[in-house]
């Protein structure tokens, strides 16, 4: 490829090929962008540009100014701390940040305009060493050097732990190589696939069944960084109602208001902790999106209304797929608006779901979602306050009359890949090629803002099976539909792991498994892995086993409300990690790569993960075992099993390890981390915690941080910082705070480990220290804290 012509305009350098455009911008701070149209040819009269762009993903970024060079061969372009270099001979490129370390090189670009699927491919460099994480939703292990991925939304029923594609398709990793991180984000909702040095072991090649590739080049140094960039460009999660982090219970089966009920004293006449009941598609009448059956339940607002005086929400499911039935109110509305997408003849395109005949809103019209957002009014009336949006890749059973040759394209690919709208569906002017992996994101939109009008003081708690790069603006996501196996558990690490990396922080899996028989072991290690979600849903299917946790005998039910335990404990510390993931774009559950990205080893480790900066989980995953291997990364961690003791103490990099009978949970604190708890309830009522122990592992350095507000609506909040550290001799503790949230406790309670010896404590009301671990009670507005041995 030779380039041979250029301008700049507005700060975007276009640069003019024999068959090839790029635009190259800075779009933020750190971030390239490179667009590329591998089809448009250049001539002496003709010199096209690309077209406005209307990113289902990108809604942030403040383009920099572009400084550009040409320097005979060479064009360079530099602004917001990156350079943008081309070689207008051999066509390659690359972007180096100010150090002149180069980010990513561009080998080749190429494009196909006779291909359907294949249209353009960006092939990069991929250094020999480099790990890539993140890609969304995606098998395998942390790094996904070495396999290739489709992205293409598909309602994976039955999937295995070597299926592709899934449910969610988010184009992005974060490449660690040397230290430094850089993210890769392919801004293309049209159906594509990457090779991540498969195929080639030195190239990660990216390709596209759209006419262009749009690549967002996100510099680091860290993870960290790379994560806030890209969340700057592509949004971050609302804060979640306090509600939604505790557990939660769910069947595609409870088939009346009286099997809700069963349930709900299920975990009540046991004292399990439960904050909401999920309702599958049973609750409608006939399938017909929002409906209720009046004969199963026949008075949707007393029912949620009697579960909100137990502590319990109930989440109704709600799908995209509308009965073609006449006289049905959402189907007849709209009908008026024009509201369904469309086959390639321009008739309204009819198919199967749930419902038969079934079609589809187009979401990408701004008025269908105002119309869809409309119904939620009806929702808040009878109490509903959340809701999961599943099916909404969208999947579809059949489609009548296609009689496309794209259907036999589909089929020629699978039949997973068919289970959906045919690829020239038509979404206004957009063929559904493109617009179908972002279908879920308006869908969510939707949904978000019928809530917020017709609750602006609360928060909305939304969940989908499906979404695209962004979908974190609106949604929480879970992973589908597992299977009750002990190598889904496993899968559940690195695939939660995955999407935390690719922006998506909200995320669970059904815990025991959707599909197939769980057994009691395997309920019990999962709601163990569970406790870290942080969406915690037992979910299980109509012909499975029941899976509410006594019907596996007592021995579970002890087992899983010690595991529950654990996870009401924690809400003050998940909690505290949601507003860091408002903020900051940083998920709770952690690749240790994340924090450790120096350490290949870290890179490798697949079953275990951080919890925050500061806990690393390493639960049991494997049926039969009482033990496991734990790696741990630099520094010195501490064992605190279940948060109940304060064990051995590691230093690493070192590979120990631990014991694990039934109940326990191996867990680690970091030295210099302090995390806040709380006494464990049965379900959850306010973020200004009555109760709160401070666990902290003493170091040199010490920090903490705690968020507190009403654990719903948009009033005041409370946000405390503890530091400190050895000093002189003595263990100092500080607190600040920030907010106007009053306190609604009046003592706070300090365990410190890592101590050899107590003397005198300063500023506590009382204390005590046996076998290595200090004890100390506070008034709640203390200041500092000093420990001399």
């Amino acid at each position: 490829m030779t380039y041979t012509r250029f301008e700049v305009v507005d700060d975007i350098l276009r640069v003019w090929g024999e068959s090839d455009v790029l635009e190259v911008s800075i779009a933020h701070e750190g971030v390239a962008r490179v667009r590329s149209a591998p089809h448009a040819r250049a001539n002496l009269v003709s010199f096209p540009k690309l077209p406005r762009k209307d990113s289902f993903a990108v809604v942030g970024g403040e383009r920099q100014r572009l400084t550009v060079d040409d320097d005979d061969d060479r064009l360079t372009a530099s602004g917001g701390g990156l350079n943008f270099s081309l070689d207008l001979r051999a066509g390659s490129w690359t972007v180096t940040n100010e150090s002149r370390q180069v980010l990513v090189e561009a080998l080749s670009t190429t494009g196909d305009p006779q291909s359907l699927l294949h249209k353009s491919t960006f092939s990069l460099g991929a250094p020999g060493g480099a790990a890539y994480l993140g890609f969304g939703e995606k098998v395998g292990p942390m790094d996904k050097r070495g396999l290739r991925f489709t992205f293409w939304n598909t309602d994976a029923f039955q999937h295995h732990t070597d299926s592709d594609p899934l449910y969610v398709s988010i184009p992005f990793t974060t490449v660690l190589h040397e230290g430094r991180a850089t993210g890769l984000f392919l801004d293309e909702s049209w159906r594509s696939e990457v090779d991540v040095a498969r195929e080639q072991v030195d190239r990660l090649t990216w390709t596209s069944a759209g006419p262009e590739l749009d690549l967002y080049v996100i510099a680091g140094p860290t993870p960290a960084d790379v994560l806030r960039r890209y969340t700057d460009l592509t949004g971050r999660h609302a804060m979640p109602p306090l509600w939604s982090l505790g557990a939660a219970q769910s069947r595609w089966g409870y088939e009346s208001a009286a099997d809700v009920r069963g349930v709900i004293e299920g975990y009540r006449s046991r004292e399990l902790p439960l904050d909401a009941v999920y309702v599958d598609i049973d609750y409608m009448d006939a399938y017909k999106v929002f409906t209720w059956d009046k004969a199963r339940f026949p008075d949707p607002a007393d029912l949620a209304d009697e579960a909100l005086t137990r502590g319990v929400r109930l989440v109704p499911i709600i799908d995209p797929g509308v009965k073609v039935e006449p006289g049905y109110h959402v189907y007849e509305e709209g009908k008026a608006l024009d509201a369904f997408v469309r086959d390639s003849r321009g008739d309204v395109l009819v198919g199967e779901v749930w419902p038969n005949p079934a079609v589809w809103p187009d979401f990408t019209r701004e008025d269908v979602r105002e119309w869809w957002a409309g119904y939620f009014q009806g929702l808040v009336d009878v109490g509903i306050v959340g809701v999961w949006n599943d099916m909404n890749e969208p999947a579809a059973f059949s489609i009548r009359g296609s009689g496309s040759h794209l259907g036999d394209i589909e089929r020629s690919r699978g039949s997973i890949e068919g289970k959906t709208l045919p690829y020239d569906a038509r979404h206004g002017t957009r063929r559904h090629l493109e617009v179908h992996n972002a279908y879920a994101l308006g869908m969510n939109n939707a949904a978000r803002r019928g809530f917020q009008a017709a609750m602006p003081n609360h928060r909305p708690f939304l969940v989908s099976r499906s979404a695209f790069a962004g979908i974190q603006r609106d949604s929480a996501v879970w992973s589908g539909d597992n299977t009750s196996a002990w190598s889904h558990l496993e899968l559940s690490v690195t695939m939660l792991c995955g999407l935390g990396m690719s922006g998506v922080g909200h995320v669970g899996a059904d815990v025991g498994g959707f599909l197939g028989h769980s057994s009691p072991e395997l309920l019990q290690r999962w709601y163990q892995v569970g406790a870290f979600y942080p969406m915690m849903r037992n979910h299980c299917v109509v012909d499975g086993r029941d899976q509410e946790p006594w019907r596996f005998g007592e021995a579970t039910v002890e087992v899983v409300r010690s595991a529950l335990r654990v996870r009401y404990q924690l809400l003050p510390l998940l909690y505290t990690l949601m507003h860091d993931l408002t903020r900051t774009g940083l998920p709770p559950m952690r690749p240790l790569a994340l924090h450790f990205p120096s350490d290949v080893r870290a890179t490798r480790c697949d079953t275990q993960f951080l919890f925050g900066e500061d806990v690393l989980v390493a639960p049991i995953t494997r049926a039969g075992h009482r033990q496991r291997l734990v790696y741990l990364p630099e520094g010195r961690w501490l064992e605190i099993p279940n948060f109940e003791r304060g064990g051995v103490t590691f230093d690493g990099p070192a590979d120990v390890t631990v014991q694990a009978d039934e109940r326990t949970i191996p867990l680690f604190l970091r030295a210099g981390g302090a995390i806040a708890l709380t006494e464990p309830a049965l379900h959850t009522t306010s973020a200004n915690w009555r109760s709160l122990t401070w666990h902290v592992h003493a170091a040199d350095s010490i920090r903490g941080h705690l968020y507190e507000d009403a654990g719903d609506g948009y009033g005041e909040s409370r946000e405390t910082r503890l530091t400190g550290g050895f000093q002189s001799g003595a263990l100092r503790l500080r607190r600040s705070v920030t907010g106007d949230l009053p306190l609604e406790r009046s003592t706070e309670t300090m365990v410190v480990y890592g101590l050899g010896n107590v003397a005198r404590v300063e500023g506590a009301q009382r204390w005590s220290f046996e076998n290595g671990t200090l004890h100390v009670t506070v008034g709640a507005t203390w200041s500092e804290v000093t420990v001399t041995s």
